[in-house]
């Protein structure tokens, strides 16, 4: 499992020096939460390193081939605005070479574009979602779909939204039993959750 380094709470000089210790181990580093004028220092640098904005995330080392499609693992949104952790949960899926489908705007404000993707979602082996608002979008894919479903709660809405923390404790309190939840904007925690039920359930750790 590919270790991220948070880089929101690190400088770009700390980012550097852990970031050297991995590729003199041989290890592939992921730096989450880096800010655009942080990660520009961390590239003049280390050049070997690769921006990836949308995710505000940063890699060292080259990225493992990806399976053929499909993808394994979909990631829905609710909205456009979930872009950014829809994007840090693929990448973070991606580094293990693991397939991503992104499935964005299908919240439950236009249920019918939910449904329509539906025949899309058949294939993947797990549906992670990411929701803002009231975090319904988890609770109505699992009551819709058969698959083991995550839900991200991001920091998105209105007043009492509270920066996320409604959507977590939607999600919490959801009626669909089995929903597994992650913190607030993780998308890199509910990747890696994602990783564990795949590797769980892969033929050969059963044999």
């Amino acid at each position: 499992m590919v270790e991220a380094i948070w880089g929101e709470h690190k400088t770009a000089d700390q980012i550097i020096a852990i970031l050297e210790s991995f590729a003199a181990s041989g290890e592939m580093g992921l730096v989450t939460r880096v800010a655009p004028e942080k990660a520009a220092q961390v590239c003049k640098a280390l050049p070997a390193v690769e921006r990836h904005p949308d995710a505000r995330c940063l890699t060292l080392g080259a990225l493992p081939p990806l399976p053929p499609p499909p993808a394994e693992v979909v990631v829905l949104s609710g909205g456009s605005s979930d872009r950014t952790v829809v994007a840090e949960t693929a990448l973070a899926l991606r580094c293990h070479g693991i397939g991503v489908d992104p499935v964005m705007d299908v919240g439950v404000a236009g249920l019918h574009r939910l449904l329509d993707q539906l025949p899309r979602l058949a294939s993947a082996r797990i549906l992670i979602a990411c929701a803002g608002m009231e975090g319904a979008l988890p609770t109505v894919l699992a009551g819709l779909v058969p698959q083991p479903v995550i839900g991200v709660p991001v920091s998105v809405g209105y007043g009492i939204s509270a920066g996320g923390r409604t959507a977590l404790e939607g999600m919490l309190a959801s009626c669909a039993p089995g929903l597994t939840v992650v913190n607030i904007d993780n998308g890199y925690g509910a990747a890696m959750a994602a990783l564990r039920m795949l590797r769980g359930c892969a033929p050969e750790a059963s044999s």
